[in-house]
């Protein structure tokens, strides 16, 4: 959950809650065949050198793409001792050819048999290593209550909010161009399992506090409400899901305040497209802001907290318009936490990265820095870059002022929520991203060659990344491998049909 050590705040109150399920499924599906277990959630307030077992056969490792150089090095640490490794999860599938020079296996959709070849075949793989992947998700998961040998140790992490993982559905019907789940069809799992395990957590927790790791939950809206509300009486569970507001009507939120619904993340995305996600299709700009504003006040009636999440600068957007109808719908809609994404191409995640990548407008920013929001590696179409960060900043500096923070304060009814809303605001999330953009810009303005890597006219990394990555990894920095910093940011685009076609027929099951 963390790309190196840390002790913020925010780190060592939610990374422990923020735990992906697919790492706990992993080590359940290794148990049940009989192997020894040791599972650990990083949350950047570890010390690694001494969490790591030493005697180890088999390392698996789950990593977003900003933790990948982590992911490297301690793939090269733990091969360096002689263990066969493996990469799953968001880095893996958004860039596995850059993953395999330092792993022995890299897995994409990954089921149980997946992970039983790999555990049958426990050896080396060489100096390129091997790419395994399923055609389609899993049908099925291990649930709540099979994984909970590996999900309490992590919970005990957390001091006081404890949030367990759940998911019901897998994929997305939408297909947003810029998202990695707009090509996997969508499917339910077992609605049965899930009452199982929503009845397991009463036993665990007076009032369970769940978080969906669906990535649009309630697509079938009916049977998923019938299915919580059939274990216990009303409002037995806290819950937390993403959503889009096509799906969050007026009678929708009626039912899930009914059933617990406490936090929603639905996405905005923008002001001029991508409206089929908030049935506003037909519309956009000012029309849109006011719809959609109108949409997420009425939202609160029913749920206490609502994060509204925007892209920003996608390829529709230009001039000053669509920054100044976010501060409006900020000035609209005071409760609301607003959450801003620089548009980012995560390699083979979705479709529309390989038009990016053809029209030469993607960096080669370190992984270390595809967050959403230390680095933009795509070239904003119709924005100079120290323009762009002008728009940024400012913005940015709007939400996040001593007014705005008031407002949203006040205009927030629950306590949870506002604590979480100041918290967030003047964590690295909101003053910290400020300060970090005003530094970029001003490394733009001022130094020539940091301008000339941003316009894509050189590939020399500007010492003011290098230094970052020291400090973020740590000790770690002297287990990565030569060469990770850099990658080929085209490699999807280099990957000939011909390759294409036969990596398919070798692998994909």
């Amino acid at each position: 959950m963390s790309k190196g050590p840390t002790n913020t705040l925010w780190a060592r109150i939610m990374h422990a809650n923020l735990a992906s399920i697919m790492p706990q499924v992993v080590a359940t599906w290794c148990e049940q065949e009989g192997h020894e277990v040791k599972m650990i959630c990083y949350t950047g307030l570890e010390d690694l050198s001494k969490e790591l077992p030493q005697d180890v056969d088999l390392v698996f490792i789950c990593s977003f793409t900003q933790a990948s150089l982590l992911a490297y090095a301690l793939s090269n640490y733990f091969r360096s001792n002689g263990a066969v490794t493996v990469l799953g999860g968001p880095h893996a599938r958004c860039y596995p050819d850059d993953s395999v020079k330092y792993f022995d296996y890299v897995l994409g959709f990954t089921h149980k048999s997946t992970i039983m070849e790999v555990l049958d075949n426990c050896v080396p793989q060489g100096a390129v290593g091997t790419q395994l992947s399923e055609r389609h998700q899993p049908s099925t998961l291990p649930g709540v209550a099979e994984r909970w040998k590996f999900i309490e140790p992590t919970l005990k992490k957390a001091p006081f909010l404890k949030i367990v993982p759940m998911i019901g559905s897998l994929g997305c019907p939408y297909t947003c161009s810029f998202c990695i789940d707009s090509t996997v069809p969508y499917q339910t799992l077992n609605f049965e399992t899930i009452k199982k395990d929503l009845r397991f957590l009463l036993t665990k927790f007076k009032r369970p506090l769940v978080v969906w790791h669906d990535p649009n939950f309630g697509i079938r809206f009916e049977e998923n409400m019938d299915a919580i509300a059939s274990v216990g009486p009303p409002k037995s569970f806290r819950f937390i899901a993403e959503s889009s507001l096509s799906i969050l009507t007026e009678e929708h939120l009626k039912g899930m305040q009914q059933n617990g619904f406490e936090a929603m993340l639905p996405g905005i995305e923008s002001w001029y497209e991508l409206g089929n996600k908030s049935r506003t299709s037909r519309m956009a700009g000012e029309e849109k802001l006011n719809r959609i504003s109108e949409h997420v006040n009425m939202m609160f009636q029913y749920i206490p907290y609502v994060q509204t999440n925007f892209v920003l600068g996608l390829d529709s957007d230009a001039g000053k318009e669509p920054f100044e109808l976010t501060k409006r719908f900020v000035d609209k809609v005071p409760a609301a936490f607003p959450g801003y994404s620089l548009l980012s191409a995560f390699g083979e995640a979705a479709p529309l990265n390989l038009e990016y990548q053809k029209a030469n407008r993607v960096l080669p920013f370190p992984f270390h820095f595809l967050n959403n929001h230390l680095a933009m590696n795509i070239k904003p179409k119709n924005y100079e870059w120290i323009d762009f960060y002008d728009k940024v900043i400012d913005l940015t500096s709007y939400t996040f002022s001593g007014k705005a923070m008031y407002r949203r304060f006040t205009a927030t009814k629950d306590f949870t929520s506002k604590w979480m809303n100041f918290m967030r605001a003047i964590s690295s999330e909101g003053h910290g991203r400020i300060k970090f953009y005003k530094q970029v810009r001003k490394n733009l303005v001022e130094d020539r060659n940091f301008r000339k890597y941003f316009e894509g006219e050189t590939k020399q990394l500007p010492l003011f990344y290098t230094n970052i990555i020291k400090k973020g990894l740590g000790i770690w920095w002297e287990w990565l491998p030569k060469g990770a910093v850099e990658h080929d940011q085209n490699a999807y685009l280099h990957k000939a049909p011909q390759k294409i076609t036969g990596i398919v027929k070798q692998v994909m099951r």
